[in-house]
């Protein structure tokens, strides 16, 4: 059946005002194509807030299971027609919700799970299925709507099925969105410690009290305008780093592209947005990299975009290189590296307003090096190393699981899609082949094996008795209480193992899945 038939209601968008007028009254979230990666991400902060008509507020607020669909915009390797899905968390958080009038937002038919239509629609949206139903307009392409609709055909999936494809999906994406919040409190955890020791100077005393609170000595010094703690230092960049420019093997020679050799640009870090990198759109080939003056950087060197714009941070995670849109800080002792990633993010305003240009500024390798620094004593540096080396290796460890949770998202999508593995049959072996996921066995109280599975969770997996069984060691992966199970020749995919003496019956699905 064509997608058309599925479609039960559209609402389309509303730009609204910027301020508040009789004509438009009520204040609205405004999802625009931009919000679209950010919601997928379970950051709303950025939608920006307008103001619309009585009529429109009726008519056009959206709701739990909208659809939302880019039909404007896209770039050259970016077709229109990107998605969100309208969830109940994102209501939750920004309550009165829209679309922008570049957007455009529908409703599936009753016997149609909104959630399973949102991943289909991603699946064909991934496929670059959208590039062959675009035209231009004034020089922006637009998705010419009606004709994916009416051309484009789904299976006639059961409710079950649907469902069933969901759960598992939507399994993952909870995984990714706790990752990220555990990911977003450390790393705010990391900042207050950078406020609370380097700014406030509440760093412990030999006593382990707060320094400055208690009474701690601080000096007045001139080239940083302000009182420091004693035996600290202002200096330079200079004195405590060395600074590498980048550079851009020649784009008509292939063979300087496709190697095994990390080359990141600031579209890397602002497309990952990331606190580590180690892995960029392009590598470059070992004659790239000698055909051009840029370095191999080794890791934990701070890499900050210098321009177009100033200001992106990374920390590297392996070694790598870079463009010339970046300079790039090797630290000349090891303990200063943390604290420099969080002292030049304290401080990129100022090292912004260095820039200079007339088409984009840019700031010189002589400005950074020449930018002051302030230098703690080495007891407060090593402490702080100490304390933020756990945060760091969690966020690595956090960031890394979700890129491998995200290739398994994107890997089952199309095979689900096209039917090519079931939720009910062999779910578990191909997720067991696409990626290093772990097995574990359940035995009974006997020690014969009874039961091969794949156990997903949100927790390190210790080993667990329970009614005489146990269940060894694996690696959680998804979410917290999500399981695929492979028993008597099937594959279960629900909230909880089943229970000892069950004979292929699956539990209730979570309650709590949104879909």
């Amino acid at each position: 059946m064509k997608l058309s038939e599925i479609i039960d209601v559209f609402v389309t968008g509303d730009w609204g005002n910027e301020s508040s007028s009789v004509e438009s009254p009520h204040a609205v979230s405004c999802v625009r194509g931009a919000d679209i990666v950010p919601i997928g991400n379970n950051e709303f902060g950025k939608i920006p807030l307008r103001y619309i008509s009585d009529r429109s507020f009726q008519q056009r607020l959206l709701q739990v299971g909208d659809i939302v669909v880019e039909k404007s915009g896209g770039s050259p390797t970016q077709s229109t027609g990107r998605a969100v899905y309208i969830s109940q968390p994102l209501l939750s958080a920004r309550r009165n919700i829209v679309c922008s009038n570049f957007c455009v937002a529908f409703r599936v038919k009753h016997g149609w799970n909104p959630y399973f239509i949102y991943l289909y629609w991603r699946y064909l949206y991934n496929s670059g299925v959208f590039f062959n139903f675009e035209g231009k307009t004034s020089g922006i392409k637009n998705l010419q709507l009606d004709m994916v609709l009416s051309t484009i055909e789904i299976e006639p999936y059961s409710i079950e099925e649907q469902i069933r494809i969901a759960d598992c999906l939507f399994s993952i994406e909870k995984k990714l969105q706790l990752n990220r919040s555990i990911n977003h409190n450390l790393e705010a955890m990391a900042k207050q410690l950078y406020d609370y020791w380097f700014v406030q100077f509440d760093f412990p005393d030999e006593n382990g009290k707060p320094y400055k609170s208690s009474g701690g000595k601080m000096v007045w010094n001139e080239k940083l305008k302000r009182e420091i703690p004693v035996l600290w230092e202002a200096k330079l960049v200079d004195d405590i780093a060395e600074v590498f420019n980048g550079a851009t093997p020649s784009t008509t020679d292939e063979q300087n592209y496709g190697g095994n050799i990390v080359w990141i640009t600031p579209k890397d870090l602002s497309d990952q947005k990331h606190k580590f990198v180690y892995n960029g759109e392009r590598n470059i080939s070992q004659k790239g990299y000698d055909s051009c003056s840029t370095h191999l950087l080794p890791i934990n060197t701070i890499l900050m975009s210098s321009r177009a714009p100033i200001g992106l941070l990374a920390i590297a995670k392996t070694e790598l290189c870079t463009n010339q849109g970046f300079k790039n800080f090797v630290s000349k002792e090891e303990s200063l590296s943390t604290y420099l990633y969080y002292y030049l993010q304290t401080h990129i305003k100022k090292l912004e307003q260095l820039g200079t240009g007339t088409t984009f500024k840019e700031i010189s390798r002589e400005e950074v090096l020449n930018f002051p620094i302030l230098r703690p004593n080495n007891e407060t540096l090593n402490l702080w190393k100490e304390s933020v080396t756990t945060i760091n290796d969690r966020q690595l460890e956090l960031q890394k699981e979700n890129e491998n949770l995200t290739k398994l998202r994107d890997s089952l999508l199309p095979l689900l899609m096209k039917g090519q593995v079931s939720v009910n049959y062999d779910l578990a072996s191909i997720i067991s082949q696409l990626h290093d996921v772990k097995k574990a066995y359940f035995t009974n109280h006997r020690g014969r094996q009874v039961t091969k599975f794949v156990y997903i969770c949100a927790e390190e997996n210790s080993t667990r008795e329970k009614g005489g069984g146990r269940w060894e060691k694996s690696r959680r992966l998804l979410s917290q209480n999500s399981a695929v199970f492979r028993h008597s020749g099937g594959v279960f995919a629900h909230g909880r193992p089943p229970k000892l003496g069950s004979h292929g019956r699956c539990p209730p699905s979570p309650s709590d899945s949104g879909v």
